[in-house]
């Protein structure tokens, strides 16, 4: 079977590449590596204080606001529930930059000194914009890939790790050690992302891959390199003083890193592409998944005797009809349907008792950092994430 593909097939190739999941998938990447702008928080927070004159507990009922809005992701489910994709990155985008924003006008002082309230409120709406991006390209990525769920939510999750390490060496080639311009990065950057690729992460049907665990096997390779550039240039930067020039090209291997799983993409759908071209036996048959279980679980009741309506009534079903219809561990659950779980609820408690901890030491890391050394304030915390 040929692996190239002819000039004339190049523009079909690259529409269907592009609306398709593997593409998707990379965007997604592109969206959580950008996602985790709370985490820089400890970068910036010393700005605010200084310029803003707040002291230590006003700073820390920011970063309460900041850690309230990063965690209430309830609004970006239930809107996701009833809404499209689309709209679920649009709106993220806006709160993103619209928080933001506000905080960065106010610490360069083009507006006048906003009231430590209306503070909270921007940043928790800034904050609050990473649960829109990690609902839509997340919970989309994993109903594309129902298959590989696990190792979605593990990549997916982990570029949201490294993002704050990203951003960090974007920040020092773009904007030098300029503290008050990371907000203003962080504002306009993911937002960009999300607008840029917000056609792009839909639901699709899911299709059946021979390799797929291998693939993804692949895409973690990409990230445990790009986790290791991360911290070996981050411990270079604190060892040897960097140039502009230096800043700028660890920056770009940076996001060649970044954009590497593309390629990867790239292949799988000309794979595809080429086992549409040259069918073996039945392709369809072995490849396409067309029954989802909904579909599979409202053939088999109408298929009963004596039970005529009882198919539709299957599928009309309401999610509040369904709230005790629930799922075997690792299929999907409504919103409501979780709401009642008890696994769901063990979580909660789980990461309520133990992400406390951790919130405070990422919040006031850069000033422990600050008064230990002046210096490599935004690299200890880079290499944190």
């Amino acid at each position: 079977m040929g692996r190239g593909i002819k000039g004339s097939e190049l523009l079909p190739f690259t529409l269907q590449f592009l609306r398709g999941r593997w593409f998707a998938l990379f965007a997604s990447f592109l969206i959580m590596a950008g996602a985790g702008a709370t985490y820089l928080f400890g970068t910036y927070s010393k700005e605010i204080k200084a310029t803003l004159d707040y002291d230590q507990t006003t700073l820390n009922l920011l970063g309460f606001s900041k850690d309230l809005g990063a965690n209430v992701g309830v609004f970006s489910g239930l809107i996701a529930e009833v809404t499209p994709t689309w709209f679920v990155l649009l709106v993220g985008a806006a709160l993103n930059f619209g928080g933001y924003f506000m905080i960065w006008l106010a610490v360069t002082g083009r507006i006048a000194k906003p009231k430590v309230w209306q503070m909270c409120i921007y940043i928790c709406i800034g904050a609050n914009s990473q649960n829109f991006a990690n609902t839509g390209a997340l919970v989309t990525s994993v109903k594309n890939f129902p298959e590989s769920r696990g190792s979605m939510l593990g990549l997916l999750k982990g570029y949201t790790g490294l993002s704050g390490a990203v951003m960090t060496q974007i920040y020092l080639a773009v904007y030098g050690n300029d503290s008050k311009s990371l907000i203003l990065l962080i504002g306009w950057l993911p937002a960009a992302i999300s607008v840029i690729f917000v056609y792009t992460i839909r639901t699709m049907k899911p299709v059946r891959h021979p390799n797929e665990i291998r693939v993804f096997y692949q895409f973690l390779s990409a990230s445990i390199l790009l986790a290791v550039f991360l911290m070996l240039i981050t411990l270079t930067e604190k060892l040897v003083t960097f140039s502009k020039a230096a800043y700028a090209g660890a920056a770009t291997v940076v996001c060649f890193l970044v954009f590497s799983p593309l390629f990867i993409s790239v292949r799988e759908e000309l794979l595809i592409w080429n086992m549409q071209k040259h069918p073996i036996g039945s392709p369809m048959e072995i490849t396409v998944d067309k029954s989802t279980p909904e579909m599979v679980e409202s053939k088999q009741v109408v298929s009963m005797p004596g039970s005529p309506k009882q198919g539709d009534e299957k599928v009309e079903k309401s999610c509040f009809l369904t709230i005790c219809d629930r799922p075997e561990r690792g299929e999907d659950y409504t919103i409501l349907q979780a709401l009642t779980s008890l696994d769901m609820w063990v979580l909660f408690l789980a990461t309520f008792c133990g992400l406390g901890a951790s919130l405070t030491a990422v919040d006031n890391l850069g000033q422990i950092a600050s008064g230990i050394s002046s210096e490599g304030c935004f690299l200890d915390l880079s290499l944190k994430h």
